[in-house]
């Protein structure tokens, strides 16, 4: 009888790596045109004023402004930026 433990692969040892999804400015909050605002799978909040849906259904800054969240109801949530003037 063997006194050692087979050393086999192992079958369980990989793991993916993290998507960095989620809100990344929150509302209140000066943003530069072009930066991203939320990285997100599928449309759970939409685009508003100014705020563009970009690959992966991340959603990004048009102009420079101020990044405001509105929850229209049965609408849905929607991003927007109010431009800073």
């Amino acid at each position: 009888m063997a006194h050692k433990k087979g050393l086999g692969s192992s079958k369980n040892g990989r793991d993916s790596n993290a998507q960095r999804l989620g809100v990344k400015v929150f509302g209140g909050q000066l943003v530069p045109g072009g930066s991203i605002i939320v990285r997100q799978r599928g449309t759970r909040l939409e685009t508003g004023r100014e705020c563009r849906l970009g690959q992966g259904d991340t959603l990004f800054a048009k102009v420079t402004g101020v990044v405001e969240f509105r929850d229209r109801g049965r609408m849905g949530h929607f991003v927007s930026v109010r431009e800073a003037s």
